[in-house]
């Protein structure tokens, strides 16, 4: 504890807007099956999590940059105090559109408050230190774990949905407060400000038109015109962001540290298994609430072993990057998630319940594992004066994976939507929308019962074939990298 003195106040700042931030993803997700039916917004549900998830994305380098040219303090506070206004917002939301708008609020605050916390731990301890505060760090997801299900159900069953969002006010407002008394910035600022605006604006302009390419293509009828116009401006933008990083005197998106190869693939690894759990955090939910008939809180549950796995898992971190090489043990674990991954793919209606939260518990151990690490070998390749690019990096990997995943996923649930309606003529959309949520699935007729359970899981099937590519694309990657590379750090 010794060591800890003059940073308590910080590390529980960090602390609580970690648990912020992801019992957003418990309790938001265990409430979207009750959104989705409220709301009527089955066909754009996605949007909910990828305008957060794309927001946040675009703003990561732009706050990164900012964090080491300006300080943290300050953009870390702005970041939290986003957020809460954008969480009191989307409490009001009285549509599936305004919630959108407000969640673009929200994920304007988001993307300081994630990649700011991993760049104030990496300021403030050595990096044989990390390991055990980013572990004790992680115990924040396994609190939210589970709080989140049972905070999120017994509000959706006894208050309302609205009330999962004003639940951030109080949190966000509390970790200001820690951070503005608590927290001294030693982090030596920029004389001047050199903000690569063609960069950020090129950046947005690709993010947005690589999401709307899936969105679009999840309409029925598609309108391959629009298609069409969003693959250009994508082709386009590249070349835009291409030319302004190289141009720009101080670029948010510094190329030369993709010349490591190391450093691209953990990367590339943090987005490709991120966009992976995306999947299992919003889709478990809506299967068990869907298929299983559970209510919202025991739906939400299944997302709790893998956050306590990963809390566990973090705290061996350490010990796993001084007894094994980096390269066999990102193959190893990856390797498990793709067998693991595979089983969603068939089962039935029958599957019993327990093998979700089995499932679970392994994703979450080997995503703390090999997550955790790909943060430290980033930080690690990387100047010092770095550092705060390198963190918002791995976490715009991490939310750019997110993102054009959910906007993935959801045209693939969408597809398969609408393929099972194909083979079932006498169901309609809105019945699949009410049958969504545990809530409102006694509004559809029980005759339709059989032939909604057999889309759905239809559905969902598509979604974790998707993530079982993208798991063993994963350890493709991995497969790639130079051992004494990773074995050197």
């Amino acid at each position: 504890m010794k060591k800890f003195k003059g940073r308590i106040a910080i590390l529980a700042a960090i602390f609580l807007a970690t648990f912020m931030t992801s019992v957003e993803v418990t309790i938001v997700t265990t409430a979207m099956p009750t959104i989705i039916s409220e709301l009527h917004g089955l066909e754009i549900q996605s949007w909910v999590f990828s305008v957060y998830l794309l927001v946040s994305a675009i703003t990561t380098p732009l706050y990164g940059k900012l964090s080491d040219n300006i300080g943290r303090k300050k953009i870390f506070m702005f970041g939290l105090t986003m957020f809460i206004i954008g969480s009191f917002m989307c409490g009001f939301a009285n549509s599936m559109m305004t919630l959108i708008i407000y969640r673009l609020i929200q994920g304007i605050g988001a993307g300081a408050v994630m990649p700011l916390t991993f760049t104030i731990i990496a300021d403030l301890f050595s990096y044989e230190e990390r390991a055990n505060v980013l572990a004790f760090n992680n115990t924040a997801w396994a609190i939210s774990a589970l709080a989140g299900p049972l905070l999120g159900g017994w509000i959706v069953d006894q208050l309302s949905w609205h009330w999962v969002f004003f639940i951030n006010v109080p949190l966000g407002i509390l970790t200001i407060l820690l951070t503005a008394f608590g927290y001294k910035d030693l982090h030596a600022k920029a004389s001047k400000i050199d903000m690569d605006w063609s960069g950020l604006a090129s950046l947005s302009v690709l993010l947005v038109s690589l999401l709307m390419i899936f969105q679009v293509l999840g309409t029925t009828p598609i309108n391959w015109v629009m298609e069409a116009v969003l693959l250009i401006v994508f082709v386009l933008s590249i070349f835009w962001f291409i030319h302004s990083e190289n141009k720009a005197a101080d670029p948010i998106f510094q190329f030369s540290l993709f010349k490591n190869r190391t450093f691209s693939i953990q990367i590339l690894v943090s987005l490709l298994l991120s966009g992976a759990l995306i999947a299992y955090n919003i889709y478990f939910p809506i299967w068990l609430q869907a298929i299983y008939r559970v209510p919202a809180f025991l739906a939400g549950l299944t997302l709790t072993p893998s956050s306590v796995m990963w809390m566990i898992s973090g705290f061996f971190v350490g010990f796993l990057m001084r007894k094994f090489i980096a390269k066999y043990l990102f193959m190893a674990i990856t390797g498990l998630l793709t067998l693991v991954s595979l089983p969603l793919i068939f089962v039935s209606v029958n599957f019993s319940m327990i093998y979700f939260y089995i499932i679970a518990g392994i994703v979450g151990a080997c995503m703390g594992i090999v997550l955790t690490m790909s943060t430290l070998i980033a930080q690690n390749l990387v100047p010092k004066e770095n550092i705060g690019l390198a963190s918002s990096m791995i976490v715009l990997g991490r939310t750019l994976g997110q993102a054009m995943m959910t906007g993935i996923f959801g045209l693939a649930f969408s597809l398969g939507i609408n393929s099972g309606l194909g083979k079932h003529p006498e169901l309609n959309f809105q019945q699949v929308n009410e049958f969504i949520s545990s809530s409102t699935a006694n509004e559809v007729a029980a005759q339709f019962t059989t032939a909604l359970n057999a889309v759905v899981l239809e559905a969902i099937h598509h979604v974790f074939f998707i993530v079982a590519i993208l798991c063993a694309l994963t350890f493709v990657v991995c497969s790639f990298e130079k051992v004494k590379a990773q074995n050197e750090l």
